[in-house]
């Protein structure tokens, strides 16, 4: 877990297996949500409910949200709208629902089998203002000041170099345009065993930063009026933590993390 090109690497291995997996119920699913490994299926998280928001597809849900952030994004009809880390493509459709013919919704993954997956679900619904491109949130393929919205789902946390992302957010986002993320961070230290555990990185939880490291950077890109929505904490078992942490880990875990926290925040390009 040294280098981004490795986190990278791992992250791509363990989705592409989720994808690939999906059919036979997956090592995630509602219960599990953004989690890597089945072990995590004991994390008391963390996903909003999809079922009944308008767009919902079913085959496109496999479960790795830790929020809902099309509910805070105000998206609207004719949008161009950009969904990074989109899966199967669950949030894209939902941001369809509401762009409309009219409006242009891309999806963003660095996973072939992922883009494979939401390119299958697209054709069963024959959208054409879709498109699913493959792609590193840190370098995307996508133009300057095109797009109006950009939405992501318990993704940025898997990303080596949030400074990167949120400077390629803001790159591509038009004057005025803002973003809203539905993201994992911390309130306290992250121990180092935590830190280095590849399992809990693809998990959504090791990769995560300080909740005010996090906003700080956020800022410092230039985005304005950021404000977090909803704020939700995430219990981890000490039974699965276990699994990961040394005794003295764990001991350090409970003394030094005040906690993991699912928060969905929006911000506007300055």
């Amino acid at each position: 877990m040294d280098s981004s090109k490795e986190i990278k690497e791992m992250v791509r291995e363990k989705y592409s297996d989720i994808a690939v997996n999906a059919e036979a119920g997956g090592c995630c699913g509602p219960v599990a949500s953004c989690c890597g490994s089945s072990v995590l299926t004991g994390i008391t998280m963390i996903g909003d409910e999809y079922k009944n928001i308008n767009g919902y597809v079913a085959d496109a849900d496999l479960g790795l949200g830790c929020g809902l952030p099309t509910e805070f994004a105000g998206i609207k009809e004719g949008d161009t709208v950009v969904d990074l880390g989109s899966g199967a493509g669950n949030d894209v459709f939902i941001a369809r629902s509401i762009v409309g013919e009219t409006g242009r919704v891309i999806g963003l993954d660095m996973t072939e089998e992922m883009i494979d997956k939401a390119n299958i679900n697209n054709e069963k619904l024959g959208y054409k203002n879709i498109e699913f491109k493959l792609g590193d949130i840190e370098d995307m393929p996508l133009p300057d000041n095109k797009t109006d919205v950009v939405v992501s789902n318990c993704v940025l946390n898997l990303v080596p170099n949030k400074q990167k992302a949120f400077s390629e957010i803001y790159r591509i986002l038009k004057p005025g345009g803002h973003f809203c993320i539905s993201d994992i961070v911390t309130q306290g230290e992250m121990t180092g065993e935590l830190k280095k555990s590849a399992e809990l990185y693809a998990g959504c939880v090791s990769g995560a930063i300080q909740q005010s490291e996090y906003l700080q950077i956020i800022t410092e890109v230039g985005f304005i009026d950021i404000e977090i929505k909803k704020s939700k904490k995430i219990e981890i078992p000490e039974e699965v933590l276990s699994l990961y942490l040394s005794e003295n880990g764990l001991k350090e875990y409970k003394e030094n993390l005040k906690g993991i926290f699912s928060i969905t925040l929006v911000g506007t390009k300055g």
